[in-house]
């Protein structure tokens, strides 16, 4: 599904939401929505789904999704951060789901299982006493089975264990048809490999478009750590920012644009003095993760 958006505001009395964001994204894309609380988030997710009025213009496939709600709806999928706490038990929300989008229990049944959530075991409880993470396991499901063709995905991983977190990560790349993806998360570095393009909202703007690579290079952190044992090496390493840990340990946070440059000159200039080094990722890309007020 292609998305185009042109001019969209959006206010709630004297907030606003929105301002003048614009963006195109290509059939089949797939792309991060990154920002703080209050950054317009949960805003621009409702008026794609059509759940919102708002000035300016949205397409999705050249359709208004708000003007004709009825025919797009049917194409579009969500998965919440939160899951609504449903009274209808497991069973009965895998039959009403299927019916609306036509597709069959066994294909919501092997979706859950490549997420180890066992639907014969848990098909007869109510859904609000599932475990968070089963809940949001059995919500994936439901929307990869719909196989939609605009699929907005907000924090995914939230309620996830590790372990699980890796079996969507390879179901997510391994999904055989190809929707167009917005997935709404705080931590980028860990989604990275899902998405090509990142758009940041500040304060309702679009702050940032571009590739995932860059705004990696340009905003994600990593740890360098040096143990040396020469004291002229020691101040060399005070003037470029690192701080002794002790232990004859020197630790500097970096942008990773800058990592390999400062290893590089360190290894270079001071290799008889350096003793070891270790370097590694900080997950420095990461929003408060609540709901947006909006």
């Amino acid at each position: 599904m292609r998305v185009e958006l042109t001019g969209v505001s959006k206010s709630f009395g004297a907030v606003r939401a929105l301002r003048d964001i614009g963006f195109s994204l290509a059939s089949g894309e797939r792309v991060a929505l990154l920002g703080p609380n209050g950054s317009g988030k949960s805003t621009l997710t409702r008026a794609l789904m059509g759940m919102l009025a708002v000035e300016g213009k949205i397409t999705l496939d050249g359709v208004s999704p708000l003007a004709d709600r009825a025919s797009v709806a049917p194409r579009i999928a969500y998965v919440p951060q939160i899951a609504p706490r449903l009274a209808a038990t497991v069973r009965e929300i895998i039959g009403a789901v299927a019916r609306l989008r036509g597709t069959g229990h066994d294909v919501v049944a092997d979706l859950a299982a490549a997420l180890e959530l066992d639907l014969a075991a848990c098909g007869n409880r109510p859904f609000r006493s599932l475990s968070g993470g089963m809940r949001q396991k059995l919500l994936i499901a439901l929307a990869l089975a719909s196989r939609p063709a605009l699929l907005l995905m907000d924090e995914p991983t939230a309620s996830l264990d590790p372990r699980a977190r890796q079996r969507f990560f390879e179901l997510m790349e391994s999904v055989a048809h190809a929707p167009t993806i917005v997935l709404c998360s705080h931590r980028l570095e860990e989604i990275r490999h899902l998405v090509d393009r990142v758009l940041v909202l500040e304060d309702g703007r679009l702050a940032y478009d571009g590739t995932a690579s860059a705004y990696l290079g340009g905003h994600a952190q990593g740890v360098i750590e040096v143990l040396v044992d020469d004291e002229l090496v020691a101040r060399r390493l005070a003037v470029l920012g690192f701080h002794g840990t002790g232990g004859g340990w020197w630790m500097r946070t970096v942008c990773n644009g800058q990592r390999l440059d400062l290893v590089q000159d360190l290894t270079t200039t001071h290799r008889h003095a350096i003793r070891d080094i270790v370097v590694r990722d900080v997950e420095a890309i990461r929003f408060q993760r609540t709901e947006d007020p909006q």
